[in-house]
């Protein structure tokens, strides 16, 4: 009999404030981010082998064998999350891990951080190390922004962790995580309402980061910074007090913004479809993540939604059913014959 160990971690849309959550601003001036997590995930399967080898298989960046009775693994950019984690618990029992997403990469929803959270919540199960989500984002930001020096912000590990709609502050020494507490209907309202479309392109979000951490020394985005850490606030507001409406209109303002942090934030392409939803019914939205491609997240009229989704798809923009997901980062097992 096969035991499997396995975990699901949930990607999160950025609503406002993604940016706030990088040093050097985080640090000196403290962030807020809103994001929700959906019902799109990062999985992973861990399975016991009878030997010292660890075998990653993964549909994306393919497959990777090595032995772990000769110290901790090397970092070098080839299956690092994986590594960083194994390292850190310092495993020598042998393991086959099988890693999918249901985002492709560099979509921006914090693939990359969603997918650290699932494994260390699978290989802390499997060594029956008991986390909290705290302990869990906490690790997962240390192994993926100092351990392996992935460029990012701290607000995708604690979504994952975490999971719903959340309120994030972040400071030099601290992340407070703030659920924001949204009535039923409300939130179903919302659904109703929200557009999730996939650009057909990914981006490399750590040169759109570096642009914006160099805005950011020389003096050019700290308003644009400052404001759209206001609007994660006012938008968190207006969804909690049932105005989706003016929580549209607030997220038009924070993109506006946004789109400030750095040149790279947005293009002709994204212009043009931002302006094409808008057009047709949206009444506001933004790119999900760093910002140069991926996924595009709107809240439209109430009865406008259709309309829009329909014009963007005759620019070649995938429409990605979604649902809200209020429950984060889970493990657990399961045995085969």
């Amino acid at each position: 009999m096969t035991q499997y160990i396995r975990s699901r971690a949930p990607l999160r849309i950025g609503i406002a404030g993604g940016g706030t959550d990088v040093d050097p601003y985080a640090s000196r001036k403290g962030g807020c981010v809103l994001n929700t997590t959906i019902n799109k995930y990062a999985y992973c399967t861990i399975t016991p082998r009878q030997d010292c080898t660890m075998q990653v298989h993964s549909s994306y960046y393919g497959r990777y064998e090595a032995p772990l009775d000769g110290g901790p693994l090397k970092l070098d950019g080839n299956m690092d999350l994986i590594k960083a984690v194994t390292n850190h618990f310092e495993v020598r029992d042998g393991f086959d891990i099988l890693i999918q997403s249901d985002a492709p990469a560099g979509s921006g929803l914090g693939g990359s951080s969603t997918m650290m959270v699932a494994i260390i919540s699978a290989v802390s199960n499997w060594l029956c190390t008991e986390m909290n989500r705290d302990e869990i984002a906490k690790l997962a930001y240390r192994l993926e922004r100092e351990d392996i020096g992935l460029k990012g912000g701290k607000q995708d590990q604690y979504a994952a962790a975490y999971g719903g709609f959340n309120l994030i502050d972040i400071d030099s020494s601290s992340v407070n995580v703030r659920k924001l507490d949204i009535d039923e209907d409300v939130a179903n309202e919302l659904q109703y309402r929200s557009l999730l479309c996939y650009t057909g392109t990914s981006r490399e979000s750590a040169d759109i980061i570096t642009s914006q951490i160099d805005s950011f020394n020389k003096g050019k985005n700290e308003k644009a910074l400052d404001e759209s850490k206001r609007l994660a606030k006012d938008i968190g507001k207006a969804l909690a007090e049932g105005d989706i409406e003016r929580a549209g209109h607030l997220l038009h303002e924070a993109w506006e913004y946004k789109k400030q942090f750095s040149d790279k934030i947005s293009n002709e392409m994204i212009n043009n479809l931002y302006d094409i939803a808008i057009k047709n019914g949206a009444i506001g939205g933004k790119v999900s993540g760093a910002g140069g491609g991926g996924f595009m997240y709107y809240i439209c009229k109430y009865d406008r939604k259709a309309a829009v989704a329909q014009e963007l798809k005759k620019h070649g923009v995938i429409v990605t059913d979604f649902m809200f997901d209020p429950k984060g980062v889970t493990s657990w097992r399961s045995r085969n014959e």
